[in-house]
């Protein structure tokens, strides 16, 4: 499911516009990736959560010419799958 798709699915299911439906996507969003950056968690009951995570730097190798190369510390998102979601899924599944 794409942005867009996730929008009309909501349009439709409120029978609201497809602007107030983007709109409400739109600050769901947003306020979820505030949140990231600023290093708290999210949590949505029954599906799942996002965090943070937080990699060392360390020393790795260019795959293609061998060079040993620096690779710097990072932070990327992680989303953690929830209990409730993970049992539906596999219970739905061919």
């Amino acid at each position: 499911m794409t942005k867009s798709q996730l929008i009309e699915a909501l349009a439709k299911a409120e029978g609201i516009t497809l602007k107030a439906a983007e709109l409400a996507v739109n600050v769901t969003f947003a306020s979820m990736e505030k949140a990231l950056i600023q290093g708290d968690r999210v949590e949505i009951r029954g599906f799942g959560s996002f965090k943070v995570k937080e990699y060392e730097g360390y020393k790795g190798r260019n795959p293609k010419t061998g060079e040993l190369i620096e690779v710097k510390p990072k932070r990327l998102p992680f989303f953690k799958v929830g209990k409730e979601l993970k049992e539906r899924v596999d219970s739905d599944s061919p």
